[in-house]
């Protein structure tokens, strides 16, 4: 059994490293809040300018399409890896880096795979690879529309121009604070609509359905990798407060079995010093 002196420390530790945890998922749930409104007001508007775009695309003539849905043998491929820029959040940031190393090595393992890395985990573990064109981690600190549609440009004038063919996203959906959905969502070419559409809807175009679709089509690009990178944000707090949470009750656990062992071990301690002067005594009488 330990001495007494090292299961104090032991306890000592435990203690700090409880109360280190707890602030950590108090601060992460008072940002979740915050993150979890601004993708909860954003996911209405980006579903309905995904639907008119769709509505609208699917009464146009077939040679009428736009430069971002044209489908090319897919040679080079692009990843957009989006993580955190910190750990201490669970398996947040390993999904996503497992995910994509699937998509690697399984799915485009015949092609030319490129990563761009959105978070420093990502960057981290693909640059080793050699994967990684671009390193986006910046956009963390200040994560505004403006700043991630800069990001959208740069990865739409990359597949006109024939650099990739095909350009995919993943990252984590938000659910709720204790669970999050890795997402694999094609970026471009634009992807058909899955399902019945609604193309009698009666609408009033002006200018042109043709115009208003090429408008419609760069916005809404930069509005999904936009709520792709919110969705990934909101993920990332409610992974940490959930690991932070689970963190601080194993530390209260182990806490309270290190003092259960500590006054276990002060007991015998005494026990063996009432002995040993019940001996002494004892001896002396003799």
């Amino acid at each position: 059994m330990a001495n007494l002196k090292e299961i104090r420390n032991r306890i000592s530790s435990v203690s700090s490293t409880m109360q280190i945890t707890s602030a950590m998922k108090m601060v992460s749930a008072a940002k979740l809040k915050k993150a979890q409104d601004a993708i909860t007001a954003m996911r209405p508007y980006s579903n309905k300018l995904t639907e008119l775009l769709q509505t609208l695309s699917a009464t146009l003539d077939a040679d009428s399409g736009s430069k971002y849905s044209v489908n090319r043998d897919v040679k080079n491929v692009l990843i957009v890896s989006i993580t955190s820029n910190r750990g201490l959040c669970g398996a947040f940031n390993s999904n996503i880096i497992k995910q994509t190393n699937v998509l690697i090595n399984d799915v485009y393992a015949d092609k030319n795979v490129s990563v761009l890395a959105i978070g420093k985990k990502a960057n981290d573990a693909f640059a080793k690879q050699n994967r990684v064109i671009a390193n986006k981690s910046e956009v963390f600190d200040d994560l505004t529309f403006n700043n991630v549609a800069a990001i959208a440009e740069m990865l739409m004038q990359k597949f006109v121009t024939g650099e990739f063919d095909k350009i995919e996203l993943v990252y984590n959906n938000f659910k709720n604070a204790a669970t999050q959905i890795v997402m694999t969502e094609q970026f471009l070419p634009i992807a058909p609509m899955e399902g019945e559409l609604n193309v009698n809807a009666d609408y009033i175009f002006e200018p042109s359905k043709n115009e208003i679709v090429e408008a419609l089509i760069p916005k809404s690009l930069k509005t999904q990798l936009y709520k792709g990178i919110r969705d990934s944000f909101a993920s990332e707090h409610g992974a940490r407060m959930t690991a932070m949470h689970k963190a601080t009750d194993n530390a209260t656990e182990l806490r309270d079995q290190l003092k259960l062992t500590y006054n276990k071990a002060r007991q015998a301690s005494i026990t063996n010093e009432i002995l040993e002067i019940v001996g002494g005594a004892e001896a002396l009488n003799n």
